[in-house]
Protein backbone atom coordinates (compact mmCIF):
# COMPACT_ATOMS: atom_id res chain seq x y z
CA UNK A 1 0.00 0.00 0.00
CA UNK A 2 1.95 3.72 -0.53
CA UNK A 3 1.82 6.17 1.13
CA UNK A 4 -0.99 9.13 0.87
CA UNK A 5 0.18 12.67 0.24
CA UNK A 6 -0.65 15.45 2.86
CA UNK A 7 -3.35 17.75 2.01
CA UNK A 8 -1.32 21.04 1.24
CA UNK A 9 -3.98 23.17 1.71
CA UNK A 10 -4.89 21.86 5.00
CA UNK A 11 -0.86 22.28 5.62
CA UNK A 12 -1.13 25.32 4.41
CA UNK A 13 -3.90 26.80 6.63
CA UNK A 14 -3.29 25.00 9.97
CA UNK A 15 -0.55 24.40 12.28
CA UNK A 16 -0.49 21.64 14.73
CA UNK A 17 0.93 22.53 18.83
CA UNK A 18 3.65 20.77 20.22
CA UNK A 19 0.93 19.15 22.56
CA UNK A 20 -1.26 18.12 19.29
CA UNK A 21 -3.89 20.87 19.32
CA UNK A 22 -5.16 21.82 16.17
CA UNK A 23 -4.66 26.05 15.54
CA UNK A 24 -6.34 27.53 12.43
CA UNK A 25 -7.02 30.90 11.57
CA UNK A 26 -11.26 32.15 11.96
CA UNK A 27 -12.67 32.53 8.88
CA UNK A 28 -14.89 35.45 7.37
CA UNK A 29 -11.96 38.29 7.49
CA UNK A 30 -10.90 38.68 4.08
CA UNK A 31 -12.89 40.89 2.58
CA UNK A 32 -16.27 42.32 2.89
CA UNK A 33 -15.29 43.86 5.93
CA UNK A 34 -16.76 47.13 6.05
CA UNK A 35 -19.91 45.86 6.84
CA UNK A 36 -18.21 44.07 10.17
CA UNK A 37 -17.93 45.76 13.12
CA UNK A 38 -14.82 46.19 15.00
CA UNK A 39 -15.90 43.80 17.90
CA UNK A 40 -16.53 41.74 15.45
CA UNK A 41 -13.38 42.01 13.53
CA UNK A 42 -10.95 41.63 16.80
CA UNK A 43 -12.90 38.84 18.33
CA UNK A 44 -11.78 36.88 14.68
CA UNK A 45 -8.03 37.79 14.87
CA UNK A 46 -5.34 35.78 15.66
CA UNK A 47 -5.76 31.89 16.36
CA UNK A 48 -8.43 29.83 16.74
CA UNK A 49 -8.44 26.27 18.62
CA UNK A 50 -10.27 23.09 16.34
CA UNK A 51 -11.71 20.43 18.73
CA UNK A 52 -13.43 16.76 18.55
CA UNK A 53 -14.13 14.98 15.08
CA UNK A 54 -12.77 18.10 13.09
CA UNK A 55 -9.21 18.15 14.80
CA UNK A 56 -9.06 14.56 13.53
CA UNK A 57 -10.17 14.66 10.50
CA UNK A 58 -7.15 17.55 9.82
CA UNK A 59 -5.07 15.36 11.42
CA UNK A 60 -5.98 12.18 9.35
CA UNK A 61 -5.57 14.83 5.83
CA UNK A 62 -2.16 16.01 7.46
CA UNK A 63 -1.08 12.32 8.05
CA UNK A 64 -0.66 13.20 11.94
Amino acid sequence: MPKLKSHSGTKDRVKISKNGKVRAGHPNLNHFLRKKSGSRKRSLRGLGTRTGTMAKTIKRSLGK
